[in-house]
């Protein structure tokens, strides 16, 4: 089990600040989970996890920001990362620590499952792609608290906000590749990595001056993890499903398989990992009734990616597809969230006009085409050239990187 034992000492503002709009934009999220009655002590245990954080990586962080004999170095990190701790002479008890802790892979995971989940995911191609970033990211703006705290932080404004989408894009497409997710594979690599990066940001902000824990809980806190998590699993096999991918019983199992071990991997409590969409649906709308509500944040958040796509790499007709992409997302978040949330964030109001292009495309690519081998690697070869072309667009001809330690 990897669930936090650090006791909060009080439930933040922050909760249940929101809960009536929470309600209303969770309606269809709480019809899918069938969730009959709100579960009191499950919202309790919410409230309280606001305030708890990953804490092993909170203990290498304190052994990296320590000036004492045990104190690990970020290259030492690095080659532990790569090599593994025994490479690295002398190893400090906290890195090996941490190390002992991810990579004693749990005995529920199965590889095979794993690998399935990210061919379904990858097959997905740029619906999955629309859905996180529409439905997940801005739709996850809606909300105050993380979305404070990465304008706090600079991480999705201004001229950063091409890189974090970057970022996100490559991370999400090595953690997807096959084998991935294992030990040496890069996408396991990737999310170690990112989950020293949560931990150093959560040191940075738990001081007093400089994040209101008392209202927002800590910074990245255990509360938040999950509801992200649950962003990459049941709100994406919900919005492909809006898209018109057909997705089956044992399609969604082996991709709730696949994020499962990768939240693992990230430090989200292991209670809150789930094998079906329904149980993760059910954490998703007590989540939603636990939030506050939307902050200037949330707009200046969806402002800035709203913009970033006029500020994207492309290939060929360059002007044009510059003009055409904003407009084009701002055209699918009209159904995905809704007139008053996208005024709520200061988006435009668009017609829906690219979501009823994207439907017809996709009704025949996975209710038709995906009936034969021939038509699943027609499919295949579709996504793939997605792929290559989403991460050309983010990162132009420079090399894909994710964001520096410190």
């Amino acid at each position: 089990m990897t669930v936090t034992q650090n006791a909060p000492a009080v439930i933040p503002g922050r909760y249940r600040a929101g809960e009536e709009r929470g309600a209303r934009i969770g309606r269809m999220l709480r019809a899918v989970a069938r969730v009959h009655r709100l579960d009191e002590d499950l919202m309790r245990t919410i409230g309280e996890r606001f305030m708890t954080v990953d804490e092993p990586a909170a203990a290498l962080v304190s052994a990296i920001r320590s000036s004492g004999p045990d104190a690990v170095r970020l290259d030492q990190f690095h080659r532990a990362l790569a090599d593994g701790v025994d490479a690295v002479p002398d190893a400090p008890p906290a890195l090996r620590a941490f190390f002992d802790h991810v990579e004693a892979t749990p005995d529920w995971v199965d590889w095979t499952l794993v690998n399935r989940g990210a061919q379904v995911y990858r097959r997905f191609g740029r619906n999955a792609g629309d859905v996180l970033l529409q439905l997940s990211l801005i739709g996850g703006y809606r909300f105050g608290g993380p979305t404070d705290l990465l304008v706090a932080t600079g991480g999705l404004t201004g001229d950063m906000t091409r890189r974090r989408l970057a970022e996100t894009q490559q991370w999400t497409v090595a953690a997807t590749q096959h084998d991935a997710m294992r030990r040496d594979g890069e996408g396991w690599k990737l999310t170690v990595h990112v989950r020293l990066m949560h931990a150093l940001v959560n040191h940075r902000f738990s001081e007093k001056d400089r994040w209101d824990t008392a209202y927002w809980g800590r910074p990245i806190n255990q509360s938040d993890q999950a509801a992200t998590l649950g962003l990459f699993t049941g709100a994406l096999l919900l919005g492909v499903r809006a898209l018109g991918v057909r997705v089956t019983r044992e399609e969604s199992l082996a991709v709730m398989h696949l994020w499962k071990y990768i939240g693992w991997l990230m430090g989200v409590d292991e209670d809150w990992l789930f094998d079906t969409e329904r149980e993760q649906h059910r954490l998703n709308y007590h989540v939603l009734r636990a939030q506050a509500g939307v902050t200037d944040a949330g707009a200046k958040l969806a402002t800035a990616i709203v913009e970033a796509q006029s500020e994207l790499s492309f290939r060929r007709f360059a002007a044009w597809q510059r003009f055409y992409a904003p407009r084009r997302l701002l055209s699918m978040l009209r159904p995905f969230l809704g007139r008053r949330s996208m005024q709520e964030l200061g988006l435009p109001v668009r017609l829906p006009w690219a979501t009823a292009l994207v439907l017809p495309g996709n009704i025949w690519r996975y209710r038709v085409l995906a009936r034969t081998p021939w038509g699943l690697r027609r499919i295949d070869g579709w996504a793939e050239r997605y792929r290559e072309e989403q991460t050309y667009r983010y990162f132009g001809a420079d090399r894909p990187d994710v964001g520096r330690l410190g």
